[in-house]
């Protein structure tokens, strides 16, 4: 190290340059030229003149000084430009002082002098600087804000110091660090506080349910039920088959026994598989589920899935994991009103908890995923039928089983033991709502689900107060006729016949749609199915009313156009327009060509006991109930504008409403219920005006109504329309099938109906102010496989007709039901549509034989079906199919014989002996005889004829 770096510095001071070099300081102040320089600042050591110093003492306010010289320092000192003006910008301050410097040495002390001056120009902040950097770079104001100005001191440094431009206001990586860890220590902070503060409710306070109340249309009280009614046993967990406990943790969480009552990993697997359009997972462990059942409310919302976070945490923290499965199993829903896993076990097997299988207990843990979805007894909805049900049902078996052997649970071996689905019982009542109370509260709670936004869960916890449009002397009434004709008539204990036999009825306000009544069955705890909602009975000639309906309202089409017609096309039919009704009628197409079914075979249309009317009007025709007029004025019209008439005037178009473009569908093979019959029946009874049916009208709970019915009507007929169909229905009140409900003793309006094989009977009719469906049935629906059964016998009779029991029942509740009301009339039907003639018809058609009465209580046996016959113009025999079945018929016999037929068809001229073996068609009008009687042939040349013809499909 050079010498002069070692000498220690003077105690006068003579700036920083001088102090760092420790040199003493020219005692003249003025600075010589480096020892062995001269002065031309080669070494000749001459001391350069006052002009080349640069401590010469500045004048008062002046600058920097450089001496009396160049600025750029031309003394011949040696030192280069640029270290000399740095120099002299260092030591400005003490050359001004008139302190003598040591003069510089050589370049490379003249070089650290230059740096030193460097890094005191850039500090000098406040001082005034000496060469260019100082001077640019400090600044005489406080603060020095600038780049080379002095750092402020502040607690947070933004904007940031020393930065310019949008750095200036861009957050360090320190400083953002430092936000997040605030962040998340503030959020742990809150959390613990709020899991510090959360209490575990008390669960037996928690699970103290509430009842439901149900109440009349009157505002009386009903029936308390539901909530604390419920199917629910608390079992142990030792009580609970260890198959079932497998079951649900490898299905519902596999980590149950190790997780801390929440699964991160789960909720983000959850939140996933929602964002990628997958299937809605829920991401709660069984922990959480316990705590949601037992602990808290079922909404939907981020403060109560926070607070169920919260308290899983804390109950999988001191509550034991056994307890907790066990809680859970004895509060989830199964489905079948079961609540727990005993009340379960017993609905769906009928074994207690611990006697459970393997494959059981594997569909009870599938179950859980969606009770309504997965009850193969079906549940509420379009998409929740028994067959969807059980296709699901299954395939969530199946997973279930294979999520078993995923995580140990089940062996390979033992997994491949069970292939057959354990098919669960059908489903029984634990409730004691006998009589029709249990079919009133179903019927409402059905209502409620469809039509609010309160769920099965809601309604089973209880508290709701539901009101009604339940008439409680309507419904006592509506159950003392049905009851009355059962005791009169039915006796199955002499008479097998009068076994299974089931009635359904329902009553309905026309123009408001409000059910004031219904008849479900026997008794709620014997029979489950509500027979006044839907059976799957068909309907028959109470469907014609719509056949009418749309004839009048969309006309019928031209047979030389398209079958797509508009309605300019189209005419709309009077009430007096003329077809035929003929018995086994050969029905055509609206373009007059024969219709055939898909296997070719044509359709002979039969009549009730072979009536036949060669040519009749539409009013008569329904009084008389004449199968071939409404089949072919159905044909004429097209069955699409046929079914839209019934739909609009309140039937569903549903399962109930059979898709069919033969002429079975306007003669009633669909099969809708009691209560939809009798609301559409009502349409023509409020002049056209429709209203759905419904059975609540408000519900509350805890003082808030959730539910408040409000009416809607639309004007689904023109009111000359609806005056023509209740015209044509009070006729078959008045003078046709349905006599047996002038007893009403007030103006009325109804059809009657019979189905193939007598399966089923119907009356639905309507005064002004109440409309009434009664359907009758046979079924053992505690069978295997229930299916219709034939009523031949029945009560004793040879037949049952729609104008027996169902009209009976009708006209007695009706009675009851309207006593005290004063006598309304129906408006007179007003002229409307155009008078036209159907195919078969003629021009000028004589006048119709007098109606007859069809049979009431005591009906004749009902006429055999037998091959028909379709005999030429000339005679030769023709085989074609007789209406035996709904589609299709044997091969008649041939016509023979000559001499008078008393029968429904005019036998032809015959040369030999035979037999008419069948129920044959229209023959040539040759021959004499009564057109009233069963079709049996006279006698013919060498032999008798027997032409029996066959029974009619509806009545």
């Amino acid at each position: 190290m050079s010498e002069h770096r070692r000498k220690p510095p003077q105690p006068n001071g003579s700036g920083r340059a001088a102090d760092r070099r420790g040199a003493p300081p020219p005692g003249n102040g003025h600075r010589g030229a480096p020892p062995g320089r001269g002065a031309d600042g080669y070494g000749t050591g001459a001391p350069s003149g006052p002009d080349r110093s640069y401590g010469s003492a500045p004048s008062p306010g002046s600058g920097p000084s450089y001496g009396g010289g160049s600025p750029y320092g031309s003394a011949p000192g040696g030192e280069g430009r640029a270290a000399r003006r740095r120099a002299a910008g260092s030591e400005a301050g003490t050359a001004s002082e008139g302190v003598p410097e040591r003069p510089y040495g050589g370049r490379a002390e003249a070089r650290r002098a230059a740096k030193g001056g460097r890094r005191a120009a850039g500090g000098a902040g406040s001082r005034g600087g000496g060469g260019r950097r100082g001077t640019g770079g400090g600044g005489s104001g406080p603060g020095g804000q600038g780049p080379g100005g002095q750092r402020p001191k502040r607690f947070i440094d933004y904007p940031r110091w020393g930065k310019t431009g949008w750095r200036r206001w861009m957050p360090s990586w320190k400083q953002v660090s430092a936000i997040c860890v605030a962040f998340l220590g503030t959020l742990v902070g809150l959390v613990g506080i709020a899991y510090a503060m959360v209490d575990v409710p008390n669960p037996n306070a928690a699970a103290k349910q509430q009842k439901n109340v149900y109440y009349w249309a009157d505002g009386s009280r009903m029936v308390v039920a539901g909530g604390g009614d419920y199917n629910r046993q608390i079992v142990p967990l030792d009580k609970i088959s260890i198959h079932m406990q497998n079951a649900v943790i490898s299905m519902e969480n596999a980590s149950f026994y190790h997780d801390a009552g929440v699964d991160p990993q789960g909720i983000l697997r959850a939140i996933l598989r929602m964002a990628q359009g997958g299937e809605t997972q829920s991401g709660s462990t069984i922990t959480q589920q316990y705590v949601k059942n037992t602990y808290l409310d079922q909404s939907q919302t981020l403060t109560r899935k926070f607070k169920e976070l919260l308290i899983s945490v804390k109950v999988g923290a001191t509550v034991d994991k056994k307890d907790i499965l066990a809680g859970y199993l004895n509060t989830a829903f199964y489905g079948r009103g079961a609540y727990g896993i005993q009340a379960a076990s017993q609905a769906y097997y009928g074994v207690d908890a611990d006697k459970l299988k393997p494959d059981q207990a594997a569909f009870l843990a599938a179950v859980l995923n969606g009770p309504n979805l997965y009850d193969p007894a079906g549940g509420i909805g379009d998409g929740a039928t028994p067959e969807e049900n059980t296709k699901r049902a299954v395939q969530r078996w199946n997973e279930v089983l294979d999520r078993e052997v995923k995580t140990g649970d089940m062996t390979q071996q033992e997994r491949a033991k069970y292939t057959k689905f354990p098919m669960p019982q059908k489903p029984k009542r634990s409730t004691d709502k006998a009589g029709q109370i249990g079919y009133l509260t179903d019927l409402a709670n059905k209502y409620i689900l469809n039509n609010t936004n309160i769920s099965q869960h809601n309604l089973d916890n209880g508290g709701y107060q539901i009101h009604t449009t339940f008439d409680k002397n309507k419904v006592r009434a509506l159950q003392q006729a049905v009851d009355s004709v059962r005791k009169k008539n039915l006796k199955p204990d002499v008479r097998s016949a009068d076994k299974y036999v089931q009635f359904g009825g329902a009553s309905v306000v026309p123009g408001d749609g409000a059910i004031v009544a219904i008849y479900g069955g026997e008794d709620y705890l014997k029979h489950f199915t509500d027979n006044a909602d839907y059976t799957g009975a068909q309907v028959g000639s109470t469907f014609k009313p719509f056949v009418l309906a749309a004839a009048m309202q969309d006309g019928v089409r031209n047979p030389s156009l398209g079958p797509d017609q508009g309605p300019s096309e189209r005419t709309k039919v009077s009430l007096k327009s003329m077809y035929t009704g003929l018995n086994k009628w050969k029905v055509l197409n609206y373009n007059r060509t024969v219709w055939q079914d898909p296997d070719g075979k044509e359709w002979l249309q039969v009549n009730d006991d072979n009536e036949s009317i060669p040519t009749v009007d539409l009013k008569t025709a329904m009084a008389q109930s004449l199968n071939s007029t409404y089949a072919q004025l159905g044909m004429d019209v097209g069955m699409d504008k046929v079914r839209q008439a019934a739909i609009t005037a309140g039937l569903q178009d549903d399962q109930s409403m059979v898709s069919t473009n033969g002429p079975s569908f306007s003669l009633g093979v669909s099969s809708p219920s009691a209560i939809r019959m009798a609301d559409a029946y009502g349409t023509f009874a409020h002049g056209g005006v429709q209203a759905d049916p419904y059975s609540v009208t408000r519900v509350e709970y805890q003082g808030t109504v959730k539910y408040q019915h409000e009416t809607k009507t639309k004007q689904a007929f023109d009111p000359a329309i609806a005056g023509n169909v209740t015209d044509a229905l009070q006729a078959v009140v008045q003078e046709g099938t349905g006599t047996a409900a002038k007893a009403l003793g007030r103006p009325a309006a109804g059809k009657t109906g019979t189905t193939d094989d007598n399966k089923s009977a119907w009356f639905t009719g309507y005064t002004p102010e109440l409309a009434t469906s009664i359907g009758m049935y046979r079924m053992d629906d505690h069978a295997t496989n229930p299916t219709f059964l034939k009523m031949y016998g029945v009560g004793g009779l040879d037949k049952i007709y729609g104008a027996s029991f169902p009209t009976q029942i009708w006209t007695e509740y009706m009675k009851d039901a309207l006593a005290g009301k004063p006598v309304q009339d129906f408006p007179p039907a007003s002229a409307y549509g155009t008078v036209v003639h159907g195919p078969g018809a003629t021009e000028s058609a004589p006048p119709s034989a007098p109606p007859s009465n069809s049979p009431s209580v005591t009906p004749s046996a009902p006429p055999s079906k037998s091959p028909s016959h379709s005999p030429s113009p000339s005679i030769t025999p023709t085989p074609t199919h007789s209406s035996c079945g709904l589609f299709g018929c044997e091969p008649g016999g041939t016509t023979t014989g000559t001499g008078s037929n008393n029968g429904n068809e005019n036998g032809g001229p015959g040369s030999n002996t035979g037999t008419t073996n069948g129920a044959g068609n229209a023959g040539t009008t040759s021959g004499t005889g009564s057109s009233r009687g069963n079709g049996n042939g006279g006698p013919g040349g060498n032999g008798n004829g027997n032409g029996n013809g066959g029974g009619g499909i509806f009545g």
